[in-house]
Order: C-alpha cells, then structure tokens, then sequence
C-alpha cells in the first residue's frame, strides 16, 4: 500500500511513554521504538538490532540510550552505536539504526516518517483541547483489523449511527440529517444537523440537557489529512439557535499500522474550570464511547476489513450514497497529496526543530 510520508501520524499518547518506557510500535509497516531520554524527551528509532536483528525494545532503557538484550549494543535517539562491550569496543562504522523525528503536541506523540528535512512541527492540525495542562480530558486506545481509511469514511459519515449504533449514539432520524460538505485547502468538513431527535439516554447528561427533551443535535466533524479528525457535537432542544455549533470536541486519531490493521487513539475533553465534576464526567463519557466504539464499530469495520481482503477499495467498485461524499472527498485529498509527493512535486518548508 501507498502511505503518505511526508506528514505527521499520532504514534501514541503522550504518557504511554513514561520513565523506563521502551514502547514498541508498527507503523507503515515499519517496526519502531520510542523511549524517553533523561531529559524526558520522546525518541524513535528502528526496532531492530543491525547485528543479529534482535528487537531492541527486548534490551534494557539506559539513560539515553537502549541496549539490545542479546548481544549488548547500545544506541542513542539518533540511531547512533554508542558502545560496543566487545573486544577493542570500537564501533563498526554501520552500527546505526534509522532514527524518526519526534514530537509531543496535544497530549499526543507525533512521528514523521518521511524526509527528516521537511519535518515542521507547525504542520501538526490543532487539537489544543488535548492538552492535559489546559483542559480535563480522558482517552482510550484500540487495535483495529481494518485499513485506517475504513475509519475515516466511518467517521466521516455518520448516518450509520442510527443502524450500527441504535441504543448507543444513534436515533431513528439521522440518516434524514441536514448535509453540509466543506473544504478550505486539505481539511475537510462533515458537518450534520439532525432535527427533532430524542437522544440516547447518557448524551442527555453529557450535553446538559433534561432528559427526554426533544433537541436539534450537531455532529460536525474536521478531517486533516491522513486520518485526523475532530468531532464538535452539542445539542439544543428542538427550534433553538445553535450558535457557532462548536460544541465539545471528540477526537479520533488513525494511523496505519500495516494495510490491513491501524492504531485508534480517541478522547474528549472539558474546560479546566470544571474541576472534579468535570473529570468524573469526561471519564464517564469516554467510558459510555467505548462501548460502541469497540463493540459496535470495531467488530463492523473488521467483518468488512475481512470481506475486502486486500483488494483495492476502488477495485471492488462500491456504490455510493450521497451521505459518502465527505469520507470521498477526503480520499481522493490523500490520494492526490500520495501522487504529489511520489511526483516529487510536493513543497514544504523545511524545518529543523523536530529532533533525530
């Protein structure tokens, strides 16, 4: 499969790495290690020993480097061979292993596994609301056997909630939902409003709202390249203005693990302001997403994952609704950023601050 490489994936979040913390991680079909140096700052290099191919996250976190639990070799965030307990202890001129630019931004690890050059922190779309210094936010992660661009159009349309979902996040009208389908340069906007619906029991408390109230609900949903996206959801009772529809933020990260399997990290989060209250309602809406995420959409988007094989996606010829418009919209954009940067035609500024 074609991976876009010259942009940033979530690798994880940020306090799955902590102390001693050697996590690996396949990404891109590449097999990768992050730890943390003594100065707390996230590495990544290749997982594997250059000497007997030994894994390295089964060696030993010593200080700022990693040593391989076969034969001893030690290497630092750069990749570097930096002792050799053999012999002389002089280090062959290849002992070095691939290293990755880094970075810890909303609560998040991001990895870049293209040209270290062009690896510009700034590229990183904004997911502020993920940051635990600022807001009260709560987070989960699954393993997912399916193509992380299934995700995408799973989250870009969102009238399967009424079928996949009906206990959980659905109702028997969002699939009659007000459409709207945005662009501004590669980001990508879903954006519906779904009228005079009787919510699911818990998106009541989560929103406010009396129970049994007859709302309006939004569910607008900013995708970025290549499978980042945000969901602002908020709800009103039925006939109200409902403002600048931000709402709260739920976010959903995806990044290929291999064609066929990805990583899916998700949260959301609530002002600061709220304290205890807050927490204790954020753990509880993400503990009420979980469930249909992981026993509803996972199970979905594996059984169709399962029925495709490793066929290509347009190779099979699927039909399309009009509800499919944003998840297609947001391929045929990853597709033309894959060809331009396989074209060499794709500029970025370059950058120097993400480390490797």
């Amino acid at each position: 499969m074609r991976f876009l490489r010259n942009i940033w994936y979530v690798a994880a979040w940020a306090d799955e790495i902590a102390g001693d913390t050697l996590l690996p991680r396949t990404l891109l079909d590449e097999r990768i290690l992050f730890f943390r140096d003594t100065q707390g700052e996230i590495q990544a290099i290749a997982d594997r020993c250059p000497h007997r191919f030994a894994p390295l996250h089964m060696g030993r976190h010593e200080g700022d480097t990693v040593r391989c639990g076969y034969h001893g070799l030690a290497f630092d965030g750069r990749g570097r061979c930096v002792h050799n307990p053999h012999g002389s202890g002089a280090i062959p001129r290849s002992a070095a292993v691939q290293c990755y630019p880094v970075t810890q931004r909303h609560g998040a690890i991001w990895i870049w596994m293209g040209d270290p050059v062009l690896a510009d922190p700034d590229a990183i779309p904004d997911f502020h609301f993920n940051d635990p210094d600022r807001y009260i936010v709560a987070k989960r992660y699954l393993h997912v056997k399916a193509n992380y661009m299934l995700e995408t159009d799973n989250i870009m349309d969102l009238s399967h909630i009424q079928y996949l979902h009906p206990g959980t996040l659905g109702s028997d009208n969002v699939s009659t939902a007000t459409i709207e389908l945005l662009q501004d340069g590669d980001t990508i906007w879903s954006k519906r409003l779904v009228h005079a619906e009787r919510l699911p029991d818990f998106l009541y408390k989560a929103n406010g709202i009396a129970p049994g109230t007859i709302v309006d609900r939004w569910i607008d949903v900013r995708w970025d390249a290549p499978a980042n996206m945000v969901l602002y959801v908020g709800a009103v009772p039925a006939g109200q203005d409902t403002g600048d529809r931000r709402g709260r933020p739920i976010t959903h990260h995806f990044t290929p693990e291999t064609q066929t399997t990805s990583h899916y990290w998700f949260a959301n989060s609530y002002p600061e302001s709220m304290g205890e209250a807050g927490v204790q309602v954020a753990q509880a809406h993400i503990d009420a997403l979980n469930r249909p995420f992981a026993d509803e959409d996972l199970p979905m988007l594996e059984a169709q994952q399962n029925m495709m094989g490793e066929a290509d996606f347009w190779a099979l010829k699927p039909i399309l609704l009009p509800s499919d418009a944003p998840g297609i919209r947001a391929r045929r954009v990853l597709a033309r950023l894959i060809a331009a940067e396989e074209s060499g035609a794709q500029v970025r500024k370059p950058a120097s601050a993400a480390g490797c």
